[in-house]
């Protein structure tokens, strides 16, 4: 999941920056691009997914004529945010595996 929303990130900030689109539009993809990014690696996965989810809001509601992309990449980011990492990432590796034990209440 960190894969295909950092790599449509990183490709719609390239496109977009690509095409020569105002300033303001390109503020918001290079901050797409930058989350993109750290999503791709694994890096501040949570932060990198609330920023997403807030920058693809944020462009659905500029650009409304198809806002379904933006949609999916915004619920892609809030799931990010909220599943975390994954075990194949720079957060796993510097802050470790987060495992919580459930115990049972038959005492």
């Amino acid at each position: 999941m960190r894969l295909v929303a950092g790599i449509a990130l990183v490709v719609e900030g390239v496109m977009s920056l690509r095409g020569g689109t105002s300033i303001g539009a390109a503020i918001l993809h290079v901050l797409g691009a930058g989350a993109g990014i750290l999503l791709l690696a694994g890096l501040w996965t949570p932060i990198a997914g609330v920023l997403v989810a807030i920058l693809a809001l944020w462009q659905a509601f500029l650009h409304p004529g198809n806002p379904w992309s933006c949609i999916m990449l915004g619920t892609l980011g809030a799931a990010l945010a909220l599943l975390g990492p994954g075990g194949w990432s720079v957060d796993a590796r510097l802050f470790g595996w987060k495992r919580i034990d459930i115990r049972d209440r038959k005492n």
